[in-house]
């Protein structure tokens, strides 16, 4: 009797698809790590997904750097979502139903807050060190969304007065169709943006909501600044204008 058979390599890149749906914009090492295939194996059921037209790479540079050669993420691509992606878009929105029709709405977005966790902890640090200017936090915010393969930007607008604010773009979601359907994904990553800047902020579009980009509004004319630490210790916050603006 032969017990372990290798799993067909029809089936090894089935896997490996859902992975990039489910992760993506993702590296093939990332791939490699949640799938247990070797770096090989994953390249190979990667180069054969994208022959196929089912994936895509996204060049991404450094977060911080912006240096060095540009890592290779994948997401899915056009022809995969309308064709073979599907399947699992399909399953994914059943399985979200069904989670909704158990727990509810909290239920669906206790799940999205659970997505976006590993993405706070990991940009964190990055924004953290840009200091408490509001617009710096958010270009080294979009910085790390573009080493995600977000394609992300962070413009001013209005200049140096009390109406002045970045608006941060994102030129691609990996979750676009799951959010079109479940918008609690969008407001637990705005959520998320506005812990990590720490200010209150506002989405004026969305991809998932038909936009050419999900565009999020960010004050950073006088505004409170919740640093890392006072976000975590009850108190008062301090007041700070990013243009030094008299007060009135």
């Amino acid at each position: 009797m032969v017990t372990g058979a290798p799993e067909s390599d029809e089936r090894t890149r089935d896997r490996v698809l859902a992975a990039v749906l489910e992760r993506g914009p993702v590296s093939a090492v990332q791939l490699g790590t949640v799938l247990g295939l070797t770096p090989a194996a994953v390249r190979r059921h990667l180069d054969m997904l994208s022959k196929n037209g089912v994936i895509e790479v996204k060049l991404t540079s450094h977060a911080k750097t912006g240096a060095g050669r540009p890592a290779r993420r994948y997401v899915l691509s056009k022809r995969g979502q309308s064709e073979l992606g599907d399947d699992y878009l399909e399953i994914a929105r059943t399985a979200l139903a069904q989670l909704s029709a158990v727990g509810g709405a909290a239920a669906v977005k206790d799940f999205a807050a659970a997505r976006f966790a590993g993405m706070e902890q990991r940009y964190l640090p990055v924004v953290d060190a840009a200091g408490q200017d509001v617009a710096e936090r958010s270009r080294a915010l979009a910085g790390a969304l573009s080493g995600d393969g977000f394609v992300a930007s962070s413009a001013t607008i209005h200049g140096a007065s009390a109406l002045s604010a970045q608006q941060l773009c994102q030129g691609h979601c990996p979750i676009q169709e799951l959010a079109a359907e479940f918008p609690q994904f969008c407001e637990a990553e705005t959520e998320v943006f506005s812990r990590l800047l720490g200010v209150d902020v506002r989405r004026l579009s969305t991809l998932a909501g038909g936009g050419h980009v999900c565009t999020t509004h960010i004050p950073t004319g006088r505004i409170v600044v919740r640093t890392t630490k006072e976000r975590d210790t009850p108190g008062p916050v301090t007041e700070v204008s990013n243009h030094q603006q008299e007060r009135p």
